[in-house]
């Protein structure tokens, strides 16, 4: 019959389902469901093996409209294409959402476990609300580049965000979830990202080194700030903090050893060997690692009290210290260096050595680099063994503090809160006039 509105609508309903062919073009039918639904299909053969491509449903389409995508259909057809193998091969493509899924679940265990969140963070929040829905085959370098601007005003964030998409297809590619060399970030041109570098400067470093000295003996004040009605709250009476030497130790080691702030946090007593000047890491951001110390490093562990397992624990002892922020937001405010991470002290430890003129190579095992091409930040600041570099560098920086770490009866002594020798490791919060 010739498929129109009037005889689609009248074709009868039967138990099983059946196929009604139109006259006027072959391959171009209807089939008629049990229940009453009608979809329009084309068949064709391609290579000798029948195809069959479903249109879409009758009241969707109406039959002209169906008969026009079916004489497209039969023309792909006759110049060589397979719509409905097209269309198969399509539905198998993985999804980026599902791409990222099995990168992270596979992959992810493989990687540092602040690397694997960083990557679990940037993906979820930007790349897969954006092409998340999209086979990761058919995504460009257009759709990326459009995700790329749309971070336009944090460029650090935006790189990293390519730069982790990037990793998803090398992986997807290396694994058979997408063919070889499909990668569509790597074609993403990057923003500009200016040096972060920052050093402390001689006189910068005196006054946080009379400021850590401060912290732990006196006490720093504690300024509340509030505004309009909350000032009838804040105390009559100013409060010093005084910081116990677990916190101020820890600042001074970022500054001896140069290391990671992870790697000191982590650091437990059982991996340090003050004899010998060696801190064994199990596992820094580069790997197992062995960190020569310094005399200066030296001196800060030596007046630390065990009273964990950890060289700097927490309010839980038997687990280390979470992080520094707020005694450092409140020691560099003190200091006037407010514009200075935490980070930045292994800066200042590299450039003493970048400037000492003992090469860059010597820096770069000390600060732990896996690649000399991170070292080179530290080229424009510029052959004795390792040692000597480190204890040169702990001897500057400690003359720059301005004298050695306190001695015990000098350092506020915490109230016991736990039994046997545990100490508290926080801060003592005294009221002052």
């Amino acid at each position: 019959m010739n498929l129109t509105k009037r005889s689609v609508d009248a074709l009868e309903l039967r138990a099983q389902r059946y196929i009604a062919w139109d006259a006027a073009l072959s391959g171009f039918g209807v089939r008629v469901e049990a229940s009453g639904r009608k979809t329009f299909i084309c068949r064709y053969r391609s290579g000798g093996v029948r195809r069959q491509y479903t249109i879409g449903r009758y009241g969707v389409l109406t039959p002209e409209e169906a008969r026009a995508e079916a004489r497209r259909v039969l023309g792909a057809v006759v110049l060589g294409d397979d719509p409905a193998g097209v269309r198969q091969e399509d539905r198998k493509a993985i999804r980026f959402a599902d791409l990222v899924d099995a990168f992270l679940q596979d992959h992810g265990p493989k990687l540092k476990r602040r690397t694997r969140e960083d990557y679990q963070s940037a993906l979820s929040k930007h790349a897969v609300p954006a092409v998340g829905r999209m086979r990761a085959e058919t995504i460009t370098a257009r759709d990326l580049n459009t995700l790329h601007l749309k971070l336009v005003d944090r460029p650090y964030r935006a790189n990293r965000v390519v730069a982790y998409i990037a990793s998803v297809y090398s992986w997807g590619s290396k694994h058979g979830y997408l063919p070889k060399g499909c990668n569509p970030a790597k074609d993403v041109k990057r923003f500009r990202e200016e040096g972060r570098e920052r050093y402390l400067t001689a006189e910068e470093l005196d006054r946080l080194g009379s400021t850590l000295r401060l912290a732990e003996t006196s006490g720093l004040r504690w300024d509340i700030k509030a505004e309009g009605d909350r000032i009838k709250h804040v105390p009559k009476i100013a409060q010093v903090v005084i910081y116990p030497p677990q916190v101020t130790g820890a600042i001074r080691l970022l500054l001896f050893t140069g290391c990671r702030l992870s790697e000191i946090l982590s650091l437990r007593w059982c991996e340090v060997d003050l004899l010998k000047g060696l801190l064994f890491l199990p596992d820094s951001k580069t790997g197992r690692k062995t960190v020569i110390i310094n005399g200066a490093a030296i001196s800060v562990l030596s007046s630390l009290d065990r009273i964990g397992a950890y060289v700097v624990p927490g309010s839980d002892l038997s687990k280390p210290r979470h992080d520094l922020n707020r005694p450092w937001n409140h020691i560099r405010s003190a200091a006037g260096i407010e514009d200075v991470r935490i980070h930045d002290l292994r800066h200042t430890f590299a450039s003493i050595g970048a400037g000492a003129n003992f090469g860059l190579p010597v820096v770069g095992r000390l600060l732990g680099h896996a690649s000399a091409t991170t070292t080179q930040r530290y080229a424009h600041l510029a052959d004795d063994p390792a040692r000597s570099a480190s204890e040169v560098i702990g001897d500057s920086l400690m003359r720059a503090l301005g004298t050695a770490i306190p001695p015990a009866n000098e350092r506020a002594t915490m109230p016991e809160t736990h039994e046997g020798n545990s100490q508290k490791t926080g801060p003592k919060v005294v009221p002052t006039a």
